[in-house]
């Protein structure tokens, strides 16, 4: 068809491995001759007998049905049970109780289907995706198919909608944050301004010792950004370390996949400098207040 510079066909279809658990789900597809270009995979494949059938299982498929790299793993395909030799393990984050991926060519030979419900088209440099898709339309309708029945999508299309419906199941999250990071500020403002005021008396010593008034500014700043630079250092640890049980420890607990932790360095930056403005401007306005007291009236409670 002008206009496809490459096509790939697939056939996708549910599988019934156990009756009290859900379905998984079969892509057979052309792998070529280095799977880890066709799919994500955890580890490099592992080398395959002679005479055997290699697959590749999701992480799911292991925790739920123990496919390990090298295991045997039968499959209901054409109407008997097949043994697949696992080759290794891919990432899916589109199926929580597994899936399994072949090569299209082996599937065909096991089953004897060769029907295509999936197609990869790459669109050749000038090609509208508009153009091409009415074609195919025309052509599954002058075929006598339902062109209606057609679906589309695009790699951007499909990763956005991806994150649409991640970000729609975390929206909760979201916004706990944003109200526990303003209670976070509110908090260090107010402890640090308690302790600024709480602090009066000894202002006011140390101005009859001598100090004036910009020297009891820069030391309360001083310590104000010890203590903040302090918190700023513990929360980050607490931080990492709850978000490490999260990724490593709840996820594949609760999803039966992995994923690799990126810690985003400029909004944690934005976060830490916000705290420090936040509590620098706080103790600078209360130590203002508390200094400009008369420094006589300030000790008199000790006389």
């Amino acid at each position: 068809m002008p206009g496809v510079a490459r096509a790939l066909p697939g056939r996708g279809l549910p599988l019934l491995l156990r009756a009290d658990r859900p379905e998984v789900w079969l892509t057979a597809r052309s792998l070529g001759t280095d799977p880890a270009q066709a799919l994500p995979l955890i580890s490099a494949a592992a080398a395959l007998p002679a005479g055997e059938t290699g697959v590749f299982v999701s992480e799911a498929m292991q925790v739920l049905y123990g496919a390990e790299p090298g295991s045997v793993l039968m499959l209901p395909l054409g109407g008997r049970s097949v043994a697949l030799r696992v080759r290794g393990v891919w990432r899916d984050y589109a199926r929580q109780f597994g899936s399994v991926a072949m090569d299209i060519a082996d599937y065909q030979r096991l089953t004897g289907d060769r029907r295509v419900n999936e197609m990869a088209l790459w669109l050749r440099p000038g090609a509208g995706a508009a153009e091409v898709q009415q074609a195919l339309k025309t052509l599954t309708a002058r075929a006598g198919g339902d062109a209606d029945s057609l679906g589309f999508a695009s790699t951007a299309q499909l990763k956005t909608l991806s994150l649409q419906i991640f970000d729609r199941s975390f929206a909760v999250t979201r916004y706990l944050q944003v109200v526990a990071i303003a209670i976070g500020l509110a908090g260090v403002a107010a402890s640090l301004s308690s302790q600024v005021l709480a602090r009066r008396r000894e202002f006011g010593l140390l101005t009859h010792l001598g100090l004036t008034r910009g020297q009891l500014l820069r030391l309360v700043m001083l310590e104000t950004v010890c203590w903040l630079l302090a918190g700023i250092v513990v929360g980050l640890a607490l931080g990492l370390a709850i978000s490490v049980v999260l990724v490593f420890v709840v996820n594949p607990q609760s999803f039966h996949w992995t994923m690799p932790l990126r810690v985003p360095l400029p909004q944690v930056a934005a976060l830490a400098a916000g705290v420090l403005l936040a509590g620098g401007l706080t103790s600078l306005f209360t130590a203002r207040h508390a200094a400009s007291v008369d420094a006589v009236r300030s000790v008199k409670e000790d006389w």
